[in-house]
């Protein structure tokens, strides 16, 4: 039964922890971002929606007034 409990709780710790990571991913937020599944971003393609996607040097926020 203890086992059993360390398990689950292992696996939710996991869980939390692996959320937090995604929800730190920029480029939702990003005006490269295009949203669609051929092309999610212009800049870099390759590292949008990933983990790499982090520290993204290209990353500009959609709400920047300069580029308008």
């Amino acid at each position: 039964m203890l086992l059993l409990a360390w398990n689950l709780w292992s696996a939710f710790s996991h869980s939390v922890t692996r959320a937090k990571r995604m929800h730190q991913i920029p480029c939702p937020g990003c005006r490269f971002f295009t949203n669609d599944y051929r092309l999610k971003c212009t800049v870099r393609p390759g590292v949008a929606n990933s983990e790499d996607a982090i520290d993204c040097p290209d990353y500009c926020p959609k709400t920047n007034s300069f580029y308008y």
